[in-house]
């Protein structure tokens, strides 16, 4: 098996290294376009894997044709614009009231129009080297809107996030039992998506999971304990920008921006990586964000290369699965890995309170995609007037200006 990570300068990549570490890969690639960091990330990738005993090939460069050619699978980690754009992102949307964050809103809308056609040229290459039975695994924020760009290219990808993946083991923690026990039943988009329920030995416990711990529940996710009862449904915390918009809006006016916390840290970070003596990842990576990539990446590269059956929480096509949503859709949703396929869960209908916001998300999507690709203002627009986040046409024509030069018309 070939394995090329693009993107692979980034600070996460010694997560990722150490769940890859266990899988049979010949030939690991790691790619980024800037070489010192590369350098640098890639020698303790490399320490690493000396202490995991691997005994493939691992590459690092800065061509992505050598690092992509006859892959196998292609993880794509990149962050177009670095934190720089990061920060931009989640700053220029607060002067017009609007949620400053790099997934979702205005800032995440400026961050896919940035990486979905960059992530698209990497595809190219990717079909054209490694041919079109390549799997293509998204990590890229927005991992739903780059999916969707993938899919509708007709690229071999699928998206992957570690939400689910990370309340797995905090209810796991609180159940005070072992992870594999536990299976998050978690529906609806990237970042948007609900809990409805936690099964321990096919049983769902939910219902006594919050009776007995809906206080660190609800601290996890950043949200009334009241709220997640009367959804029946536990949040991702990114549905905290929706639950909580003037709550968050007015911390991120008084606070340090994400994106500034962040390149500190990857400072930080990357000063440790030069150490010839670590070989292992470092407790400061913790604070980085990403907890359990790489356990999510390898389980999913490891079902779809040996056809376990594995169910994993995804990003894929809807399909059907989530009713009042259009099959060409991007979802997130648990999926079983067989047969070289990514195959749905059969889920009950969202409650009306979860579809609404569903549908509405799913709407902004599209068009952002349809903008990326494109470049038409008019979809550009359209896309931000979509988003619960944005939804006014004054405050679409400043943030268009502010985050992409696109003047008002």
């Amino acid at each position: 098996m070939k394995l090329a990570v693009v993107g692979a300068g980034s600070t996460y990549t010694p997560e990722l290294v150490a769940g890859l570490a266990g899988l049979e890969i010949a030939n690991l690639a790691l790619h980024d376009v800037d070489a010192g960091r590369l350098e640098v990330v890639g020698g303790l990738a490399g320490r690493m894997l000396d202490r995991a005993g691997y005994r493939g090939e691992l590459s690092l460069g800065g061509e992505l044709d050598a690092a992509v050619e006859s892959a196998d699978f292609v993880l794509v980690q990149i962050r177009v614009g670095g934190q720089a754009a990061r920060l931009r992102d989640e700053t220029a949307p607060l002067p017009c009231g609007c949620i400053g964050q790099e997934t979702t809103g205005a800032g995440g809308f400026a961050k896919a129009m940035r990486t979905v056609p960059v992530v698209l040229e990497i595809a190219d290459r990717v079909r054209e080297l490694a041919g079109p039975d390549a799997w293509i695994v998204d990590f890229t924020n927005p991992v739903g809107i780059v999916t969707r760009s993938l899919l509708d290219a007709g690229h071999r990808a699928v998206g992957l996030c570690n939400v689910a993946i990370t309340l797995q083991r905090r209810f796991a923690a609180l159940l005070g039992v072992e992870p594999a026990s536990v299976v998050v039943d978690q529906v609806g988009l990237n970042h948007l998506t609900w809990v409805r329920a936690v099964r321990l030995d096919g049983v769902d416990v939910l219902p006594a999971l919050l009776d007995e711990h809906g206080d660190a529940v609800a601290g996890e996710v950043g949200l009334p304990l009241r709220l997640l009862e009367e959804l029946g449904a536990v949040p991702s915390y990114y549905l905290r920008y929706f639950y909580e918009h003037d709550a968050v809006l007015a911390e991120q006016l008084d606070g340090v921006p994400r994106a500034q916390t962040v390149a500190e840290i990857e400072a930080g970070l990357l000063e440790l990586y030069k150490d010839p003596a670590l070989n292992e990842k470092p407790a400061l990576l913790e604070q980085r964000g990403g907890a359990f990539y790489s356990e999510a990446a390898a389980g999913l590269v490891r079902a779809l290369a040996y056809d376990i059956g594995d169910v994993h929480e995804v990003d894929v096509r809807n399909a059907g699965t989530l009713a009042g949503l259009a099959d060409d859709d991007v979802v997130e949703v648990p999926a079983r890995v067989e047969g070289g396929r990514v195959v749905p869960l059969e889920q009950r209908p969202l409650a009306a309170e979860l579809l609404g916001l569903v549908q509405h998300v799913a709407a902004y999507e599209r068009l952002t995609v349809q903008a990326a690709t494109s470049g038409d203002p008019v979809l550009a627009r359209k896309a931000l007037l979509a988003h619960p986040l944005v939804g006014q046409t004054a405050k679409v024509d400043e943030l268009l200006e502010d985050l992409l030069g696109v003047p008002a018309p």
